[in-house]
């Protein structure tokens, strides 16, 4: 799964591709080759997008909100989230059935 990776430090590495305002947050499934497709209902607004991205991923990763650092992609549509306290198998495990039912 190319949009999880392990980096150095052993913490993981999930690039997410976001869209706001959506009519309810969930995992849309795959986007291209390197990002997984998060559909969330905050607008893209003074960061609220980007909040409600890290309550979703850390209720998803069952991860306290602390564990999860966007790391790049700010202002952008395709982030980068450093995800702390989950192994790669572990967020592969909980991610790979919804991508397969998306």
């Amino acid at each position: 799964m190319t949009c999880l990776r392990l980096a150095k430090d052993g913490t993981v590495l999930l690039t997410v591709h976001v869209q706001p305002k959506a009519s309810r947050a969930r995992v849309a499934g795959l986007f291209g080759d390197e990002a997984v497709k998060i559909c969330i209902t905050a607008p893209p607004v003074d960061g609220k997008a980007n909040e409600a991205l890290i309550r979703f991923l850390a209720a998803l990763f069952k991860l306290p909100k602390a564990a999860v650092t966007l790391e790049a992609g700010q202002q952008g549509r395709t982030k980068q989230f450093r995800l702390t306290g989950i192994t790669l198998t572990a967020a592969e495990a909980i991610l790979a059935p919804l991508l397969n039912m998306a």
